[in-house]
């Protein structure tokens, strides 16, 4: 009988611990995926300022 118990207990913290590090890893897929996304578009923008101001030199040579 104290091995159910003790087996019981030993299975819901198991189960609980799985949820608790389960959603931790998706909270960090998240956090990764909005690092990602900001870092993208951060590049991006300096890729089309970068753009422009080739393009304005060029029209000023003009």
């Amino acid at each position: 009988m104290i091995g159910l118990v003790v087996g019981m207990a030993g299975g819901a913290l198991l189960v609980a611990n799985n949820c608790k590090l389960l959603n931790l890893v998706k909270k960090n897929q998240e956090d990764l995926m909005n690092k990602a996304e900001c870092y993208i578009d951060k590049k991006l923008d300096e890729l089309e300022k970068a753009g422009e101001s080739q393009e304005n030199k060029s029209q000023k040579s003009e």
